[in-house]
């Protein structure tokens, strides 16, 4: 199943990377696999994954429950990660991404969570999305 979680790790990166919204609000490059070493600003990385069999009796499927998280430092507001969260979700629920060697059956928007870190003062905002996906 690794297969697919990457196959719609890449999907997402390349649409959000692409999305000129979201590059306006927090600048463009800024949406990584894992967050980058002294980030600054405001970035989106790939949060956990959680991936089940979704197999019927013809076709191979994995159902993945996904995170996302907009990161905000210091200097940005917890406002302007929430507006990013949002864009990020207007990109993703139900788009119609092209998987290598995956059909995705569908991408939904569960939940948003905006929390701030006591330790660092960082504010995130996890956005929890659900896919299903079948193998070509």
């Amino acid at each position: 199943m690794s297969d697919a979680v990457l196959a719609l790790r890449a999907a997402i990166q390349a649409r959000l990377s692409a999305d000129p919204d979201l590059a306006a609000l927090i600048g463009p490059g800024r949406v990584h696999d894992e967050a980058p070493r002294a980030a600054s600003g405001v970035y989106v990385v790939h949060g956990d994954v959680d991936a089940r069999d979704w197999s019927t009796g013809s076709d191979k499927g994995c159902e993945q429950d996904l995170a996302l998280i907009v990161w905000a430092d210091r200097s940005s507001s917890s406002r302007l990660a929430l507006e990013a969260a949002a864009r990020v979700v207007l990109a993703l629920d139900e788009a119609p991404l092209a998987l290598a060697g995956h059909r995705l059956v569908n991408l939904r928007w569960q939940s948003t969570r905006l929390a701030r870190e006591s330790r660092t003062g960082l504010a995130s905002v996890t956005i929890r999305l659900r896919a299903v996906t079948e193998t070509l």
